[in-house]
């Protein structure tokens, strides 16, 4: 597991790494949720992104069209095993 702190370290972590999956708060207080997420998308096309929010933001789903490797949208208030959960079964091939 990697922890980023900003949009620049998760891009800089991008860059070096093959990331398989990012767990990524859609509020962030240094950057922007989308740029990482469009980055990725860009940068590895195959990493999957599990959004997390305290907000109602793309409660309709919507999120699924902006973002290509967007693959699940949970509360932030999830409880750790199950985003763990959620970790496991998206960053394990099918």
């Amino acid at each position: 597991m990697i922890l980023a702190h900003s949009q620049g370290e998760a891009v800089d972590i991008i860059r070096s790494d093959k990331i398989d999956i990012i767990v990524l708060n859609l509020i962030l207080e240094n950057g922007s949720a989308f740029a990482i997420a469009d980055f990725a998308s860009y940068r590895c096309p195959g990493t999957k992104i599990i959004f997390t929010t305290s907000g109602e933001f793309f409660s309709d789903g919507s999120i699924f069209q902006h973002i290509p490797n967007a693959c699940a949208m949970m509360p932030s208030r999830i409880a750790p095993e199950d985003l763990s959960a959620l970790v496991e079964y998206y960053g394990t091939p099918h």
